[in-house]
């Protein structure tokens, strides 16, 4: 039950970066960030530990919200 919980996390925290960073602007930007955003994932695919993946689960989370404040600022 706990992998399952922490899937379903780490999913919704893939799906957020992606539906945030279609507010970049400029094709290339979206782009380069997109794909430097599946490489983080894919490369941590297989973590196992619980510790590892909750730790890279909250940096992941904190990096949203400052990427989601950046776009904020940038449309204001």
């Amino acid at each position: 039950l706990p992998q399952f919980v922490r899937r379903q996390q780490v999913l919704g925290l893939y799906r957020a970066v992606l539906r945030a960073l279609r507010d970049v602007p400029g094709e290339a930007e979206r782009r380069h960030l997109r794909d430097w955003a599946r490489e983080e994932f894919r490369r941590n695919k297989g973590a196992t530990e619980e510790d590892a993946i909750r730790m890279m689960i909250t940096q992941g989370n904190m990096q949203l919200r400052e990427l989601q404040r950046t776009l904020r600022l940038a449309k204001s």
